[in-house]
């Protein structure tokens, strides 16, 4: 296990660009990064929403690097999240392609271990996928002769919602589209 650990990191190490340091006990990654530009101090009231405490910024992840999940079958399930949505798998070699994300909004939300809306209630994760056009997606998945339910729209976006091939939810979501006229 520690052995695919090791792999793993070093390969994205190289893919995004980070220095990858293990020890045998330690795991150390030194991250290029930029200097941080200064900013106002926040208006009154903005430490919880923003993650500031004690008048000192709290230090914050900066997003999702991975989504590790058990599979009956890993390299068949791989395979279809690669064919069917557009997802680069983890690369093998130093020059092969690591999935990146456009940057939009995240939402990050633990549901109660009784809620219904993941389905089976085996299901203890779903996932969330941002697309530019839910149409042109379901259409692609249907073709593919994937099951998906559309959702009426919402005051966020429009949703979907399919299966990958050993159960788990997948919800699809076109993010609604600012109103930029005025």
């Amino acid at each position: 296990m520690l052995f695919l650990r090791r792999q793993l990191l070093r390969t994205l190490s190289f893919a995004c660009g980070s220095s990858v340091i293990l020890g045998r006990n330690q795991l150390g990654v030194a991250a290029q990064t930029a200097t941080q530009p200064k900013v106002s101090p926040p208006p009154a009231g903005a430490a919880v929403r923003d993650g500031i405490a004690g008048g000192t910024e709290m230090e914050k992840v900066t997003g999702i690097g991975g989504f590790f999940f058990r599979a009956k079958d890993p390299k068949a399930l791989g395979l279809w999240y690669q064919q069917h949505l557009g997802i680069s798998l983890t690369p093998s070699n130093e020059g092969d392609p690591v999935w990146e994300q456009e940057a939009g909004p995240t939402v990050f939300a633990p549901f109660p271990e009784t809620s219904k809306y993941f389905g089976d209630a085996q299901k203890v994760w779903m996932v969330n996928f941002r697309v530019r056009d839910l149409d042109k997606m379901a259409a692609q998945l249907q073709a593919a002769g994937i099951e998906i339910k559309m959702y009426p729209p919402d005051p966020t976006g429009r949703f979907a919602r399919v299966h990958d091939p050993e159960g788990n939810p997948i919800e699809l979501w076109q993010p609604k589209v600012p109103d930029t006229k005025g």
